[in-house]
């Protein structure tokens, strides 16, 4: 352990945490990721590869563990006055950022204001703030004009884009503009000397990083001790080729390997091969409601009786379908606001015949449909595979453009009509806690422009969502959860594809993994 840090925990007398001596090449975890970073923001952008990133390089005020209850992480607690309207959070005592500099209130000021520019629940906090200041380098207050009971929770969400905690000066940067200083406080720093974008990407440990003392690690709540010196992301797009790798423990840990690898790799014992989250990824299609022809709903409905959520997810894990559901809404399978209200022309039979009849009913007159997705990534470029052929037995005038995963995530945000280079739809996958409700639930709201691309403008779902934030028990918000979903199979921000078990692969040697997604902190070799 770094000498300061185990002076800064004496003194604040926290626990001190060792890393266990190993030689030094067994300190460096190298894996293949999900995909390549191309995006070290993790709030101007949801790929699921740079909110991992930033799990890595930051830090949260609260943390959320696996039962989906919020732990301070940054902050030592907070008190609640004026019956709700007021809102103080204490930070922890010897918190740095990886330049040496103190983590002040004023920093996470900063950041919660950029982060409720792009976040659900943080846009909808912005709407019932009166003021948010800190009141000294330690303390920070919220101001409410009345109770908002998500506060805490909306904080402690690793939902993309999760409320990081980074330096006034990186949180000054417009919301909707990616800045690139990595400066965090988080328990690895980013190797940016290293950075080599389709290539490899490097993070070390953080030696003056001092885990919160309390609890056990649980998704991203209690202490984040880390075990490697190093971790090295390896970019490999052959699947194959990391399967070997793996197999030959010239890395440690592949992502997401595709079904017909998943396979072999369970026949080495030296491989386990497991769910990486114990609850499922939802699938979704996500239409462009700025231009034609998915601006007309008539049309977006027309495409229903072709999705089979089964091919779908089939494509994604193969023919266990042990490792899918179909039948799924927008909310998260298995979570208490899963529902089957709307469903209805997602679960009755299957028909191309009868999606091209509604198509000429809605007036399509063969307007081109531009279709973007990646090849790198396995459940994104299975599922636009599946689209494509969907668009194809349509006989739409389809435009099929396929690229890396990085060229979509910044082609997706662009506004343009398709003669300018913009797009018609997507396909992309949510991790569990992303659809779980509607306050983190970035592709489900309907606010235009402020939306997640796609920018749909819905204003009763808007209206439906303002009410379950008021709503005041389970049973209510499962009330309100199934008129949601009414509303959104009736007007089609997205269409829910299935949800899947997302199958990841490590050495059984790597022992202590954190379930939910690609966690790197409590892991260790042994």
């Amino acid at each position: 352990m770094h000498r300061r840090s185990l002076l800064a925990a004496a003194a604040a007398g926290q626990p001190a945490y060792f890393a266990i001596a190993q030689p030094a090449s067994s300190r460096v975890l190298r894996m293949v990721p999900q995909a390549n970073l191309t995006s070290i923001d993790p709030i101007w952008t949801t790929a699921n590869i740079t909110r991992n990133h930033g799990f890595m390089v930051y830090d949260t005020l609260y943390g959320l563990d696996a039962g989906f209850r919020d732990h301070p992480q940054m902050a030592e607690g907070h008190v609640v006055e004026e019956e709700g309207r007021s809102v103080t959070i204490t930070l922890r005592s010897g918190l740095r950022f990886h330049d040496g500099e103190p983590v002040r209130a004023a920093d996470c000021v900063a950041s919660i204001a950029r982060w409720m520019k792009r976040n659900p629940t943080g846009q909808k906090l912005e709407t019932v703030l009166d003021e948010l200041v800190a009141v000294d380098d330690r303390r920070l207050r919220f101001r409410l004009k009345r109770p908002f009971p998500m506060l805490i929770r909306g904080l402690a969400s690793p939902a993309n884009p999760a409320c990081f905690i980074m330096p006034e000066r990186v949180a000054k940067t417009d919301a909707f503009q990616q800045f690139r200083d990595p400066t965090g406080s988080g328990p690895f720093r980013f190797k940016q000397d290293e950075f080599n974008s389709g290539s490899l990407v490097v993070y070390e440990r953080n030696p003056d990083y001092v885990p919160n003392p309390v609890g056990q690690p649980s998704l991203t709540a209690g202490p984040k001790v880390v075990h490697f010196d190093r971790v090295e992301w390896r970019i490999i797009t052959d699947a194959a080729t990391s399967a070997a790798a793996l197999q030959q423990g010239e890395i440690d840990w592949f992502e997401q390997p595709p079904p017909e690898l998943q396979t072999l790799l369970r026949r080495n014992r030296a491989i386990a091969v497991e769910p990486i989250d114990p609850l499922p990824l939802t699938g979704i299609l996500r239409f462009n409601h700025l231009h034609s022809p998915f601006n007309d709903k008539r049309i977006r409905q027309a495409i229903l009786p072709a999705v089979d959520q089964a091919d779908y997810m089939a494509a994604i894990v193969g023919a266990d379908a042990a490792l899918y559901q179909t039948g799924v809404g927008v909310f998260t399978p298995g979570t208490p606001l899963a529902n089957d209200a709307g469903l209805e022309p997602l679960t009755g039979p299957r028909s191309i015949d009868r999606a091209k009849a509604l198509l000429r009913e809605a007036g399509y007159i063969n307007q081109p449909i531009r279709l973007i997705g990646p090849t790198d990534i396995v459940a994104p470029a299975a599922m636009t595979q599946v689209a494509g052929d969907m668009f194809r037995r349509l006989d739409v005038n389809l435009d099929f453009v396929l690229t890396d995963w990085g060229t979509v995530v910044q082609r997706r945000s662009s506004r343009e009509p398709l003669e300018k280079g913009g797009w018609s739809a997507l396909l992309t996958s949510f991790s569990s806690f992303d659809f779980l409700d509607p306050a983190g639930h970035i592709p489900l709201r309907g606010s235009g422009t402020g939306a997640w691309p796609g920018w749909p403008t819905i204003p009763r779902l808007e209206a439906l969502r303002d009410a379950w934030f008021d709503a005041p028990d389970l049973p209510t918000q499962q009330r309100l959860a199934r008129k949601i979903q009414a509303v959104a199979m009736d007007e089609l921000p997205f269409v829910p594809v299935g949800a899947y078990m997302s199958i990841t692969a490590l050495r059984r040697n790597i022992t202590g993994r954190v379930p939910g997604f690609a966690i790197y902190w409590n892991m260790k070799r042994a």
